[in-house]
């Protein structure tokens, strides 16, 4: 494994995951999944794990895949429905559109935060002249990166809409990650990725940047299987990674 260091002598920019990683939020898609699935799955099949489920079948893809691949691991099979649909219907638009309304009841009510290490990472890496990207499957990147106040720190953001507009897969395919790096006009192999989902360290793999870096704040037992599927650095919390040398010219 390499050393938890991001060298700006061979990166220029980083493109951060929002979820779990910028904002303090996959704990809440978490629980509006569960509530979902579970009325859902009553019947059916055994209650969704809000930790194991959530991390293999729903992390870091776009909602709508997440309801399919969830539901296909029980061996479930639902209509496509469409987004006229009833959240909540028995159809993959309706169960991802009932989560999305929960999870945004959760944000209107108790806001978003940040995690205070990514936000003094990238205040570091833009006082060393580093570009940074947010990067996130959800329709609501940009605005939870504004609620979280820290769209500021961010030269762009590419989010589940761009992806819709752009018709771009979703992870572990590289494209949205891609696509922050193509409007930083700067190669992937002269960029980090930094993720904490599986999907996530996938894509920055497959997409061949220069370093993947993945952060088990929640799941420090997924140390191995991460190093194991393209991350080159795995830490516990962004504070542990330090920043070395500087890009020019300086930003200001």
């Amino acid at each position: 494994m390499n050393e938890p260091v991001i060298d700006l002598a061979s990166i220029g920019a980083v493109v951060f995951d929002t979820d779990g990683v910028v904002t303090d939020t996959a704990r809440g898609h978490a629980a509006a999944w569960k509530h979902v699935f579970d009325a859902f799955l009553r019947g059916r099949s055994a209650p969704f794990d809000i930790r194991d489920d959530y991390l293999r079948h729903v992390d870091g893809r776009p909602r709508l895949d997440g309801v399919r691949t969830f539901l296909a691991s029980r061996g479930i099979g639902v209509p496509e429905g469409g987004p006229d649909d009833e959240p909540g219907a028995p159809t993959v638009h309706g169960l991802g559109l009932a989560k999305d309304q929960i999870f945004i009841a959760q944000v209107d009510k108790y806001g978003v935060a940040a995690f205070p290490s990514t936000v003094a990472l990238l205040h570091e890496l833009r006082r060393r002249g580093a570009r940074t990207a947010a990067v996130s499957a959800s329709l609501h990147g940009r605005r939870l990166v504004t609620a979280a106040g820290v769209a500021h720190l961010f030269d762009l953001v590419v989010d589940g809409n761009d992806a819709a507009l752009m018709n771009l897969p979703g992870k572990p395919h590289p494209a949205l990650f891609l696509e922050a790096v193509r409007r930083l006009a700067l190669p992937a192999a002269g960029a980090a990725v930094v993720d904490a989902a599986l999907p996530g360290v996938q894509a920055g793999g497959k997409g061949g940047f220069g370093l993947v870096v993945a952060v088990t704040r929640d799941s420090p037992d997924d140390a191995a299987a991460l190093a194991g599927h393209g991350a080159h650095v795995v830490v516990p919390d962004l504070g542990e990674l330090s920043v070395r040398g500087r890009v020019l010219p300086l930003r200001a």
